[in-house]
């Protein structure tokens, strides 16, 4: 078969790769960006399902609105307004997850050979999707604070990027969050530079202690200009249930529209009978409850997994530890005479029985070969304090 060009663009991605290798009895993984199934609030989703089927079934079971389902759309818009974002309902389409909002993205901005800007490292599935429609991608250095704003300013005026695209809150892979002075002052210079700022928010409710700076969304009504060059990407995937498949893009009209057109080509519109569960279950008051248990719960397996690495890995190791989100960035240094290449000590971790992602595929080019990605959501204690011990054995 001839295969479209753009393929050509993409590869298989390396975490799904990694998967595979997870059916080893007793191996303890943590390589997937995944909540922990076990803090779902399955009774609230049985309530609102049950509550949609009985008092709505032919509407939540027909086709609907490209756009999405009404209800869900005021109360995203509730929800961000608890957040300190001004949005209306019609500043705002539902998608099939986040990840539909990137692809959408992709679909009505990108052209072959459109520079694109990152943070680098960045969310795997954003660099091949952008990929795929032929974009050149160019990372931007980050740090504990998260994107230098110094060099992404340099970057964007050198190669007048089509968009840029940032996870500013407990970014996935680097756990990095970017301070509010940072927030601010890129979306002066999106203004001043006319460029589209694309800000992906899945994990800004999984704080810890403080919550963190507010978005650049809701920073926008305090920037003249900026609301018109920044675009928002929400999900319900690590908060409620990524089974549900319900995310958001708030944007600029004109994107919307022509990404709603996008998404009638796509899928017609998101499940109507999710959309209605999730828009049902706002209404119970139960998810703060269930964000306290997950935030507690994350919190201290974050805690665990950086006194671990700290005891087990010593020197060797480097890392910032998160304050909130998912994931663990470190660096191997390569002290006390032990290695510092991830693939490699990947390899020896599975004969260790302990898996984790190295970081190199994060990255859009120039990739950190001493880098990896931990993720703690699904692993309890024992086996966090267990697994980074057989790490230790492992280097």
């Amino acid at each position: 078969m001839q295969f479209a060009d753009r393929l050509k663009n993409v590869e298989t991605s390396a975490i799904r790769e990694l998967f595979k290798l997870l059916g080893k009895p007793g191996i303890i993984s943590f390589a997937g960006g995944f909540p922990d199934p076990a803090l779902f609030d399955a009774e609230g989703i049985k309530e609102s399902s049950n509550a949609v089927l009985t008092n709505s079934p032919g509407p939540v079971l027909q086709y609907g609105a490209t756009e999405g389902y009404q209800p869900l759309r005021e109360g995203i818009s509730r929800f961000m307004a608890n957040k300190g974002a001004t949005v209306t309902p019609e500043g705002l389409i539902v998608t099939t997850g986040s990840q539909q909002a990137l692809d959408l993205i992709g679909k009505t901005m990108i052209s072959p050979g459109d520079k694109v800007i990152v943070e680098a490292p960045t969310f795997l599935a954003t660099i091949q999707c952008f990929r795929l429609y032929g974009a050149h991608i160019i990372g931007a250095p980050i740090d504990a604070d998260g994107v230098d704003v110094d060099q992404l300013e340099k970057l964007i005026e050198e190669h007048k990027p089509k968009l840029v695209y940032l996870i500013p809150t407990f970014g996935n892979p680097s756990g990095a969050t970017l301070s509010l002075a940072r927030r601010k002052r890129i979306l002066e210079i999106a203004v001043r530079t006319r460029t589209l700022v694309v800000e992906d928010d899945p994990y800004g409710e999984l704080y810890f202690d403080q919550p963190p700076p507010q978005s650049m969304l809701a920073l926008s009504d305090g920037i003249p200009g900026s609301r018109d060059w920044l675009a928002h990407c929400g999900s319900f995937s690590k908060i409620l249930s990524p089974g549900l498949r319900v995310g958001w893009m708030i944007a600029p009209p004109a994107l919307l529209v022509n990404a709603t057109m996008c998404k009638q080509f796509s899928d017609a519109h998101t499940s109507n009978l999710t959309q209605a569960i999730a828009a049902h279950y706002l209404t119970l008051n139960r998810l703060d409850g269930a964000l306290a248990v997950v935030r507690k719960t994350y919190a201290e397996r974050a805690r665990v997994m950086a006194e671990s690495l700290r005891r087990e890995l010593g020197s060797a190791i480097e890392f910032n530890a998160p304050q909130g989100g998912m994931f663990f960035w470190a660096r191997l240094t390569g002290a006390e005479g032990r290695g510092h290449s991830a693939p490699d000590f990947a390899k020896r971790a599975i004969d260790k029985g302990v898996a984790f992602v190295p970081g190199a595929p994060f990255f859009a080019h120039d990739p950190d070969l001493s880098a990896l990605r931990l993720s703690f959501a699904t692993v309890g204690l024992e086996k966090i304090e267990e697994g980074i011990a057989r790490l230790g054995q492992a280097l």
